[in-house]
């Protein structure tokens, strides 16, 4: 009877160890599949042409002149990858509490001007929000971030409704209380009589005093993304 005991405790602990190893292989796995799931899409533009044809003088403006704002439906954010173990999880944090405003003047968008509340950027871990929020962000000193445009934008001829534009756009971002000068590749589209411009800026956090938190078994990478989506209607 001892002896069948003995086998049983060691076939026991071999199973336990053997569920231990398959754990740490596939706690990654895990994490990244389930717990987090899938990033959000990067952000880009919807083309939603009006039922006017492309040959109909209505689907072109005459005049972009004017004051522009930031409407509802836009939103900001981040993308970062985590490495868990070997494992990159990639992340992403969205709000949709983004303000702004444009000029144009004719073809040339000579100003431009966003903002963004940091603190309400979330994604899909409480915990995860809280460290950002405080601890590399420090948003009750910082609470939010922002771009200036530095460098008038010029096309050479009036867009079309529904039809993607690509333009280079040089500002300066501020994160964190640190401003830096960037440039980013920007899609650009005009719906009807709004419009919607999305991009990407990469970023390296330790350009703005932002140290990349480490815990051992889960790092987050030194280089990442500011995203963002604008809808844009006239003020």
């Amino acid at each position: 009877m001892q002896k069948r005991t003995k086998i049983i405790t060691a076939s026991i602990l071999a199973g336990v160890l053997a569920l231990g190893a398959t754990a740490a292989i596939a706690g990654p796995l895990i994490y990244r599949d389930l717990v987090v799931g899938e990033a959000d899409a990067a952000p880009s533009v919807t083309a939603r042409p009006t039922e006017t044809s492309a040959a109909d003088d209505s689907a072109t403006p005459a005049d972009l002149s004017g004051e522009w704002t930031v409407a509802d439906g836009s939103f900001a954010g981040y993308r970062v990858d985590e490495v868990l173990n070997g494992t990159d999880v990639t992340v992403t944090g969205r709000t949709e509490q983004v303000t702004g405003e444009l000029a144009v003047d004719g073809l040339t968008l000579t100003a431009a001007s966003f903002r963004v509340d940091v603190a309400s950027i979330a994604t899909d871990s409480g915990n995860r929000d809280d460290y950002f929020r405080s601890n590399a962000m420090r948003v009750d000193q910082y609470p939010t971030a922002s771009f200036v445009l530095t460098e008038p934008i010029s096309v050479d001829t009036a867009p079309t409704a529904g039809e993607v534009q690509q333009v280079t756009a040089t500002g300066e971002l501020e994160l964190a209380g640190v401003t830096r000068a960037v440039t980013v590749e920007l899609e650009a589209v005009l719906n009807g009589a709004g419009g919607q411009v999305a991009g990407s800026i990469p970023i390296t956090f330790a350009d703005f005093g932002v140290e990349a938190p480490d815990l051992g078994f889960v790092s987050v990478e030194p280089d990442g993304f500011v995203e963002f989506s604008l809808e844009l209607e006239r003020a």
